[in-house]
Formats: C-alpha cells, structure tokens, sequence
C-alpha cells in the first residue's frame, strides 16, 4: 500500500482503453478507487464542521478541486489528486434529513470505533488508544491528497490551509503526512515487503486481470449503483443521488514496530537466508514479492517482478497442506484464492502509503512511528471489510488452524501462535508478538460528484 512504485503504470500519459458502452460514468466518480496516480507524497487531512453553513461552503469549493476518474482516464498528467469522502456524523452535520441519514448502512452509521469489537481491535488496538481525533464523533470529513512530490504537496497544504482559515466554522482535528520509502525502485512498506502485488480488475475500466488474479469483477461489488456479481444492486442510501457512484471507505493507520520485527527474525534465524525465509513464511512472500508457492527453496526476485507470472498460483492444489505457504500466512488469510466460498463478494481495493522514516538496517528502535496509513474501498463495509478483518484476520480457528491469528495484521497479545508445516515435523512459534497496532480508524462514504454537489447544497 505504499505511495508510488516506479515505473509509471502504462496508463499514466496516455488515454485509457474505452470501457464498456453504457457501464460506469467515471465524470462522476472519484478517481481514488478507479486508477492509481503516480504519487510520491500524500497527506491526509481529517475535518470538522462545527458550523453546518460553513461546512457546506467548504464542501462546494473543495467538489470542484475532486479529481475524477474520467480526468485520470484521460491521459493528462497533473501533479496532484485529490479526493473527499464524509463520515456518517459528517453527512448528518451538512443537514442530511433523518430518513435519508437512515438509509445508510447500520456499519457505517455507527462507525469504525463503535464496532472495534467485530473486527477484532481489542486490547492495544482499541479505539481508546486512537489518535487524532478519529475514534470521536467530531470527525466528519477526510481530504486526501496525493501529490507527485513533497514539494507539490506542500504547495497544496499552504492552499488548503489558507481556505480553511476563511471557513470559520471548518476545522482540522489531525492530520498525516506520507512519502514513499526508498529505494523507489518498487513499491514497499516498512518490513521491506514488496506491495501493490495483487489488485482485483474491476469491470468495465477496461484493465485486464493479472494471470492469477481471476477474472474482472463486476463495478458493483466496488461502486453503489451497478451490477455486482449477484445481479442488480438495490438498497442503496436515499435520496437516489447518493446510490450512484459513491463507495465505502474503511481507514486503518497501522504502525509498524520495525525493531521487533527486525529482532523477531534474528531470534528465529540464525543466518541472514534463515531470517529471510521466516519473514517470507510469515508474509507468504519473500520480501522481493516472490510467491512460496511458487518458489518455496529460495527468493526469486525475477519472478517477483513478473506481473504475468507473479500471481499466477493457486493454494488448494498447488500448497494443500501450506508446506509452501503456510496456512495461516498473511497472503493466505487476507486472500485465499480457490481455498474459500464467495471469493468475488470479498475483494476489495486498497489504497494509501507508508508514513514515518524508514529505520535504516541495523539500526535499533529510534522510538519514531512509522507505519502504514491505508484505506479499502467497496460496496458493503459488513460483507467485504468487516467479514476479512473478523474472519481471516482475527478468527483463531481459521483454516481450521488453532489459537492463531494474522502474524501481520491481526490482533496479537503474546498468547497466539504461528504454525509452519514442514516434513517430518512442523514448526510452531509459540507467543508470536505484535508487529503492528492500530493507531486510529474510520469509515467513509465516497460519494460521487453529482452527490457532493447535492450534499453541499443543503439547507
């Protein structure tokens, strides 16, 4: 979920393939879940609207300042993209009537804090640890800004933030600034994992699946008023305005305890290719992208590179029993491929970046945070978000394993643990440590264009 990750993707300076005639109406959709811009820098700014007046002001200027995927789709290169997405509070503070406010979602109305315990964000990920004001009902807006370098996105902040001072009414709770980590050869996080590997193709963008990846799923499983892969959508937020083009938004600002995680590999391995295959055990990934499944003995850093090969794997019949990949691997859980039910009514996009400075190798803990800030769109926070963090994150039972949770997302305390299945005899890591906590959380809703002009012209 890093930034940027060089070379620029073939889309980026040249128009896009056309989509399907008559599918989705990118003029009036956020560009943030539909391509990915070039950036290197971004910076995440979290608002309230203490004034409903003021905040509908805020929101008319800024609509007009929204990057949309038509722009994107176009070829023309821009050294900045910007998208906004509002918190059900946020909705409600703009003067949304009680029976639309009703229409949405019950997971959204009540919010990411409010439902910590369903996606398992307990003890030190709980919301009363969050920073930033997101676990509070004051948080009512995001503007995400992606910028192609800090200089750009520096820029924008002074902008911004000269707006906001003539927004009596409009304030900042918090605020983050991200940059992509060197080296900018690929993209990757803190850990030195390779990202951006695995990505579903949403219908009708005219992107072609990577081989691996299945087939195209359908815009409404992504984006509220389409078809999704079980038909016609229905049931979307009132008026009907706001059922089309809009989708959910889940934000997650994980820290990542890189000394641990550096110290965790020296007491599992003692040498350096022995430290290296345990991070990849526990990713499912040597740290270069290269899948275990399909090169188990050693890294492949070629074949991480390949996007035409890379996740081209199975699990079920490749790596049955996980002596590849194990089970309970981060890529086994978070996207078990042909190995569970439903698998098209679970995808969902990711989106963000890393924050914080790297901490150089060898080096010990600086007590400097640094992490991953990332966001995961779709159409049904309960069915696709809710369902990976609760199910494939934290469930201990999963692939009916035992007392184990995701070793890098889930919620770790010390008392689970981490099986590696090998000949003659697997290998269990008993009291497998928290490599990551959760720093703060919200759910968002991505309206379309047509429908942040319309939220910004209550009354």
């Amino acid at each position: 979920m890093t930034i940027y990750s060089p070379p620029l993707p073939k889309s980026v300076g040249r128009e896009l393939p056309k989509a399907d005639a008559g599918s989705l109406e990118f003029e009036d959709i956020q560009h943030f879940l539909i391509h990915r811009s070039p950036a290197l820098a971004a910076r995440y700014e979290f608002l309230t609207f203490r004034e409903p007046a003021a905040g509908r002001a805020w929101l008319r200027a800024m609509t007009e300042k929204v990057t949309t995927a038509a722009a994107v789709r176009s070829g023309q290169l821009d050294t900045r993209w910007v998208t906004v997405a509002l918190s059900w509070n946020g909705i409600r503070a703009l003067g949304l009537d009680d029976h639309s406010l009703a229409s949405f979602p019950e997971e959204f109305r009540q919010g990411m804090a409010t439902r910590a315990e369903v996606l398992g964000l307990t003890g030190g990920n709980h919301p009363e640890h969050w920073k930033g004001g997101l676990a509070s009902a004051d948080l009512h807006a995001i503007v995400i800004l992606f910028a192609r370098d800090v200089l750009e996105r520096e820029r924008c902040r002074v902008e911004h933030e000269k707006f906001l001072s003539q927004c009596q009414g409009v304030e900042m709770l918090s605020s983050l600034d991200l940059e992509a980590i060197p080296p900018f050869d690929y993209a990757h996080e803190h850990f030195g994992y390779r990202d951006r590997l695995s990505q579903p193709a949403i219908e009708g963008t005219g992107e072609e699946p990577m081989p691996g990846s299945g087939p195209a799923i359908k815009a409404g499983e992504f984006v509220l008023g389409y078809p999704d892969e079980e038909g016609p959508s229905a049931g979307g937020p009132r008026p009907e305005i706001l059922s089309r083009n809009g989708s959910y938004l889940a934000y997650l600002m994980m820290e990542e305890h890189v000394g641990a995680f550096r110290d965790f590999l020296r007491q599992h391995g003692e040498t350096q290719d022995e430290q290296e295959l345990v991070a990849a055990k526990l990713m499912g990934r040597w740290r270069s992208g290269a899948p275990l499944v399909l090169t188990p003995a050693k890294d492949d850093p070629k074949l991480a590179g390949d996007y035409q090969r890379t996740n081209d794997f199975d699990f079920g019949k490749m790596d049955p029993y996980g002596y590849a990949c194990p089970l309970g691997s981060h890529i086994r859980r978070m996207n078990p491929r042909d190995t569970a039910a439903n698998m098209n009514r679970r995808k969902m996009i990711r989106r963000g970046g890393t924050y914080g400075p790297p901490l150089p190798e060898g080096a010990p803990e600086d007590g400097r945070e640094r992490g991953i800030a990332a966001f995961v769109g779709c159409a049904s926070l309960v069915r696709q978000f809710e369902f990976a963090m609760n199910v494939w994150a934290n469930d201990p039972n999963f692939h009916e394993l035992s007392n184990e949770r995701d070793p890098i997302v889930g919620t770790q305390d010390g008392t689970f643990d981490m099986t590696i299945p090998k000949r003659p005899i697997r290998k269990k890591i008993k009291g497998l440590p928290a490599f990551t906590t959760i720093r703060g959380g919200a759910y968002f809703f991505l309206p379309g264009i047509e429908a942040l002009r319309y939220l910004a012209s209550l009354t």
